[in-house]
């Protein structure tokens, strides 16, 4: 097959080119490299700042429509695929489904359908837009509510998601807003992740287990890193001899992965339900997570026997006595590593999880 991958969330289109690439398929991945993570592509779309960068992008994007055609499968990130308006992107969406045989659309982060479940029928106990029936106020989910309701961009998912060939959720979470509204055509597939070649399980550090979180400045407040931060901090000065905190800040991803290789445990994600890809790196690499691990992300995996992920609720609280368990019980960590790398392979493992989204594509092109 020839497939083409348009935009880019956490390395889920560079991994999975990578993975149908061994099956032996034609991939292309266009994207921005998702900001500054600056993920691996074939055609970067970054866009440069100010009205004279969007004006100049979009430019690039009609000069390369011309070879966007002839694609057996063309999969999009997100609603908003590209960095433009939503209202330039109408006529792309419509030319990509026009002269390419199918266009599949990704849930795999934040677009109308996953703001207005949480908003207004608020299925999950909590999310990054409620908690319980009470909806959030912070200024993030304040923005992605007025971003994503009533606007241009709700108007283009609502019509990619409606004459779209298929849809692919990459979290319980997203699976869960659109399967009972598209139920014929919304699949799960949980996110491709590379395996560290060789002994990946790291080594639990003599004096003191490593925590480690990563910051994103501009979202900390939305997905509860400054909760989770805080809990840290606290926990390393009651437990100084036990734990040592290592704050990452907005890294690119190569540096990123560097950092994150001395950890023992990973503070990620206080709203999810599960792992993010970010998560996923971590325990790939034998690294313990506190974050996203409820009974709904093991069941939608059909997951019965590993349990890895020191699952919290989003409250300071839960994520203290998590913190503390691990400075009074260590000798738990050298399992909660092998069950890490074991369920990563099991479930995410890059050449296995392209090989469903190919069994995917050759169903929709019958």
């Amino acid at each position: 097959m020839r497939i083409l991958l348009l935009g880019e969330y956490s390395n889920v289109h560079a991994t999975l080119a990578k993975g149908l690439r061994v099956l032996g398929h034609e991939v292309t991945v266009a994207s921005n490299g998702d900001f500054w993570k600056d993920y691996e592509r074939d055609i970067d779309l970054s866009r440069r700042p100010g009205k004279m960068g969007g004006i100049s992008l979009y430019a690039k994007v009609l000069s390369l429509l011309p070879q966007w055609r002839g694609y057996d499968v063309v999969q999009l990130i997100n609603p908003m695929f590209l960095e433009l308006r939503a209202e330039r992107l109408f006529a792309i969406y419509n030319f990509l489904r026009r002269y390419n045989g199918k266009v599949v659309l990704g849930a795999f982060g934040m677009d109308s359908y996953w703001v207005s479940t949480c908003v207004e029928k608020k299925p999950l106990r909590y999310s990054d837009f409620n908690i319980g029936d009470t909806l959030r106020t912070n200024a993030d989910a304040l923005r992605e509510r007025a971003d994503w309701l009533g606007t241009a961009k709700e108007k283009l998912n609502k019509e990619i998601a409606a004459t779209c060939d298929g849809i692919v959720a990459g979290l319980y979470e997203y699976w869960l807003c659109y399967q009972p509204i598209f139920p014929k055509k919304t699949v799960f597939i949980p996110y491709p992740m590379e395996i560290p070649e060789g002994k990946t399980q790291q080594r639990i550090q003599q004096d003191k287990i490593h925590l480690f979180i990563g910051i994103n400045k501009t979202r900390s407040e939305y997905k509860g890193t400054d909760i989770m931060l805080t809990a840290a901090q606290d926990a390393v000065a009651q437990y100084p001899d036990s734990l040592q905190l290592e704050i990452a800040e907005s890294l690119p991803f190569n540096e990123y992965k560097e950092r994150l290789d001395s950890a023992d445990v990973m503070l990620d994600q206080l709203y999810s339900y599960t792992p993010s890809m970010n998560t996923l790196l971590a325990m790939s690499k034998g690294i313990v997570c506190i974050g996203g691990g409820e009974p709904e992300n093991y069941e939608i995996l059909d997951e019965h026997e590993l349990f890895p992920i020191l699952n919290v609720t989003p409250s300071y609280e839960s994520v203290f006595e998590v913190l503390k368990g691990i400075a009074l019980h260590p000798e738990r960590i050298a399992m909660l590593k092998e069950q890490s790398i074991a369920y990563v392979r099991k479930h995410h493992e890059y050449v296995s999880v392209a090989r469903r989204y190919e069994e995917f594509y050759s169903m929709l092109l019958g």
